[in-house]
């Protein structure tokens, strides 16, 4: 489903060249969990933004090698392809859910927004299917989360948000990016055990990113 081949990603920064990516290669399939471990500043978040297309397009870029979906070659990607793919086959949870979501807008406008840009739907459908994902991450007051605003939400909530979000247009892949960072430890058990209850239900691929040995082994 997805192919990295020999990925090299290069920023461009004040100090010169920093490569990095150097010549990673995977596969993710269907239903599969793939795990990238690495300390921080690796390159394991770099990997991701690659894939999505999300490099800064001021100072990164793929020099070279292939990323492939489902045959089809992403790099080189012109941007307006790449959203159609983004959000509707590939999604992503970042690991920084203060930064992830916008401070400005609440939850059921940002919900609503991946849903009415993919799909043909009319808004009363779109907040029905917002609300139902929510549930369906855990949240048991969605209208209430509805009206809020992230910094209104603690963090584990933001985290299920995120979830619920990159899921709603059905994606076939799944990226997630230290999806535990800053839970406490029986937060991170009830995230990793639904973002595996949910792979398994939608038989997703999921691409685990973390520095966490521990938690790749749980999961």
């Amino acid at each position: 489903m997805l192919s990295i081949r020999q990925l090299h990603v290069q920023y461009q920064t004040r100090s010169g060249v920093v490569n990095a990516v150097n010549g990673i290669d995977l596969d993710i399939s269907a239903g599969e969990t793939v795990a990238l471990v690495g300390e921080s500043g690796c390159g394991k978040s770099a990997t991701c933004l690659a894939v999505m297309g999300l490099l800064p397009a001021e100072s990164g870029r793929v020099t070279s090698g292939s990323i492939q979906w489902e045959g089809n070659e992403l790099t080189g990607m012109e941007e307006r392809a790449f959203r159609r793919l983004r959000g509707k086959q590939m999604s992503m949870v970042f690991q920084d859910t203060m930064t992830a979501l916008n401070p400005y807008l609440r939850i059921d406008s940002q919900l609503m927004e991946s849903l009415i840009t993919h799909q043909t739907i009319a808004r009363i459908d779109a907040k029905n299917r917002a609300m139902y994902m929510l549930e369906r991450v855990g949240l048991r007051n969605p209208k209430r989360v509805m009206r809020s605003y992230p910094h209104q939400l603690s963090g584990g909530m933001r985290q299920r948000v995120q979830i619920a979000m990159s899921l709603l247009c059905d994606p076939k892949v799944l990226i997630a990016d230290e999806p535990t960072t800053a839970l406490d430890v029986s937060v991170q058990k009830q995230i990793l055990a639904l973002l595996a209850e949910l792979r398994d239900s939608m038989d997703l691929a999921m691409f685990l990113v973390s520095h966490d040995l521990s938690l790749v082994a749980n999961v």
